[in-house]
């Protein structure tokens, strides 16, 4: 009997290679390494000048930072949402469904303007905070309340599938053992999820680092105060120095995908032991 070759959809793997590699080159690492040669044009002295300066400093410190809190919050309290949405029923359930998307779709500055409107002196939210003398909008805070409400959906929409495909029965199988239902969730429930939690975290804080239309409002921008990175940019490149914002831009490639290196690599880790437990 002649043999045949099983007919597959997709391309053989060297033609399906060779396109993923020509797609990824022309979208991600050709305009990546442009970055890196424009950033190298001005010298190494130039470019130790610029990333040291006092105010790209501070910027790189808040944006990092907060980013980083921001999504270290949403892991939280996303968590909760998710876990509200999944285990319990209640009135208006769809429609909270539905808004966690927001962030989404809406238009990044129609966000920042929102948020700046609430979160000012004389807005709903920073009226009352300023009788406790809590400042939010023109200030670092309102930069991490804008990064918070930005970063949110990417928690809830990665834990939240997890959350529904887990078992109850095991769960039920701890409970029915005397286990407390702190110690279900610790022993049971939360090493399923935190491959997804870190997912969720590594999402939010990439989207985080990079944002710029949500946050522009509300943080005021004052040097060395509530100055984000992405704003150092865009000002370097509207006085034309185009080395000078590749090289911020270039230390911020670095720095994030060292840190989402650091994230993806504790995924695999949590995973590979997740697997072995079972």
């Amino acid at each position: 009997m002649a043999y045949t070759r099983a007919r597959r959809v997709l391309p053989g793997f060297g033609l399906s290679l060779g396109f993923t590699l020509a797609y990824l080159s022309l979208i991600v690492l050709i305009p990546l390494s442009a970055v890196f040669i424009k950033a190298a044009g001005a010298g190494w002295e130039r470019f130790v000048e610029t990333v040291t300066s006092p105010r790209v400093i501070a910027s790189f410190e808040l944006s990092f930072g907060a980013s980083l809190l921001a999504a270290a919050i949403n892991v939280v309290f996303g968590l909760m949402l998710a876990w509200g949405l999944v285990r319990y029923t209640f009135p208006g359930k769809k429609l909270v469904d539905a808004l966690i998307d927001l962030p989404f779709a809406l238009p990044t500055a129609v966000a920042g303007i929102s948020l700046t409107a609430i979160y000012a002196k004389n807005g709903w939210l920073g009226q009352p905070l300023s009788l406790f003398g809590i400042e939010v909008a023109f200030k670092p805070l309102g930069v991490l309340v804008a990064l918070v409400f930005i970063g949110l959906p990417f928690i809830v929409r990665t834990v939240q599938p997890i959350l529904e495909d887990l078992d109850a029965e095991f769960e039920e199988a701890a409970a029915s053992l005397g286990a407390s239902r702190l110690q279900t969730f610790r022993r049971v429930v939360f090493p399923a999820i935190v491959p997804a939690l870190l997912t969720g975290f590594a999402l939010a804080f990439a989207r985080a680092v990079g944002e710029y239309g949500s946050v522009i409002f509300i943080a005021g921008n004052i040097p060395l105060v509530s100055e984000i990175t992405p704003l150092m940019i865009i000002t370097k490149l509207e006085q034309y120095d185009y080395e000078g914002a590749t090289a911020v831009a270039s230390v911020m490639l670095i720095v994030s995908f060292i840190l989402l290196l650091i994230i993806n690599g504790l995924q695999a880790w949590t995973a590979r032991r997740s697997g072995r437990s079972a």
